[in-house]
């Protein structure tokens, strides 16, 4: 029975695992995308976004433990260097997994597993997404603050609007206007 044992044994020893998932997180840190099976793409993220939120805060103990992970030193480099800064922000899920067709030689589930930071294609939405999103609560009040936002918008507007215009109409907007003839006829026969 397995009650509880929650980890993917991937049908390996506990070190042939350790050295797959090691060499696994180095090419994705590497190439920052790669494919593999569905399952060894979940197990990857499991094991690599810890690293990733390490590499936030660069120490030499966080280098170390990083290190005894990966044990490689061109992927720390890149880890600390230049995914470090990219994910600064961000609170976790460094990871995207796409599933893919199936392998034609076995039909083995495929994915793609990639950094979501350096995406170029959904990167740029998701920049101006996140400029425009706000959090939101489950209460109701952020309906309400959205409708005073606009009216307090279109109540801005509308003096910046008459301000802008001439106390005298220009006289190519008199003959455009039905009134206007009548107004001038009307102040002709007063003056």
């Amino acid at each position: 029975m397995r009650h509880g044992d929650k980890i993917k044994n991937l049908g390996r020893t506990a070190s042939h695992r350790k050295a797959l998932m090691s060499n696994l997180a180095c090419q994705l840190i590497e190439h920052k995308r790669i494919v593999t099976t569905l399952t060894k793409a979940k197990s990857l993220r499991v094991y690599v976004e810890p690293l990733i939120t390490r590499s936030k805060n660069d120490s030499m103990h966080n280098r170390r433990v990083v290190f005894s992970y990966l044990q490689d030193k061109e992927a720390i480099k890149e880890l600390f260097g230049a995914i470090g800064d990219k994910v600064a922000n961000r609170p976790g899920g460094y990871t995207r997994i796409i599933k893919l067709q199936p392998r034609m030689g076995d039909a083995a589930e495929m994915a793609m597993i990639e950094l979501v930071d350096f995406n170029e294609i959904y990167g740029k939405d998701s920049k101006d997404s996140a400029a425009k999103k706000t959090r939101r609560s489950r209460r109701s009040g952020g309906a309400k603050k959205e409708e005073v936002a606009q009216v307090d918008a279109t109540a801005t507007a509308v003096p910046v609007a008459e301000a802008e215009m001439p106390a005298e109409a220009p006289a190519t907007e008199e003959a455009t206007t039905p009134e206007a003839p009548a107004q001038d006829a009307a102040e002709d026969t007063t003056a």
